[in-house]
């Protein structure tokens, strides 16, 4: 191991919030590392990989010295990618491909991911935007984290310092509305971002950074006919 990514499920699970994961269990959900030895052709010894899976889950994870991975869990880390970004790459973008996917996205589509500084949301607007979807919109409530946003080419990022996240939403869409909203931070940006949904509209939420509980007004389900794909 040379790197472990750290995501919101290891709190989950020392919380005792993840009743599956069972102690004495070592966590590490995801992570990067240098192949010692079993990885045939594909990996062979020296490789840099990334990967991600049921460790630190439910079984012992990343957060050690040594691990044994499975060869369908890893992915060669591109050269330009060094261990400590790549360590963080796999939950979030799996995450973010299987989202858009389930929410049946494809290009031309409208996609709201809130939440531009945390992995999910800046995941899945990246691949909404390269998948070519009409507009690929995030937001924060720090106005400099809409600045720096904005610097590194974010040009859809609702600053929710300055306006509402459905506001915002349809101010970008011209009124239309998201037809595809990956929620990973619940709470009242979960019942912000389901008002932004466009009429027939798809609401995928699978974080709770921000709470675990969200107020929402049922109209916003009945008028936009909306559906939720997964949870």
């Amino acid at each position: 191991m040379t790197a472990v990514g750290v995501t919101p499920l290891e709190h989950t699970i020392l919380s005792g919030q993840f009743p599956l994961a069972k102690a004495p269990l070592i966590l590490g959900n995801e992570g990067a590392g240098v192949v010692e030895q079993g990885g045939g052709t594909d990996f062979p010894a020296g490789s840099r990989v990334m990967f991600s899976g049921p460790y630190g889950v439910f079984e012992d994870g990343a957060y050690s010295e040594w691990l044994a991975v499975r060869k369908e869990s890893l992915c060669l880390i591109p050269e330009r990618v060094d261990d400590v970004s790549a360590a963080g790459i796999p939950v979030a973008y799996l995450t973010a491909q299987m989202a858009l996917t389930k929410a049946g996205f494809r290009a031309g589509k409208t996609v709201l991911a809130p939440a531009i500084g945390g992995s999910v949301g800046s995941a899945v607007t990246q691949l909404a935007r390269t998948a070519g979807a009409k507009h690929a919109i995030s937001s924060t409530t720090n106005h400099a984290k809409a600045e720096q946003a904005k610097a590194l080419g974010f040009d859809e990022v609702i600053d929710s310092s300055f306006e509402k996240l459905g506001d915002g939403v349809r101010r970008i869409t011209g009124g239309y509305g998201a037809d595809i909203v990956i929620d990973a931070i619940g709470g009242e940006v979960l019942a912000e971002a389901l008002g932004a949904l466009a009429s027939g509209g798809s609401l995928t939420t699978l974080g709770y950074a921000a709470g675990r509980k969200a107020t929402i007004d049922v109209t916003n389900l009945i008028w936009q006919r909306a559906s939720s794909p997964v949870a």
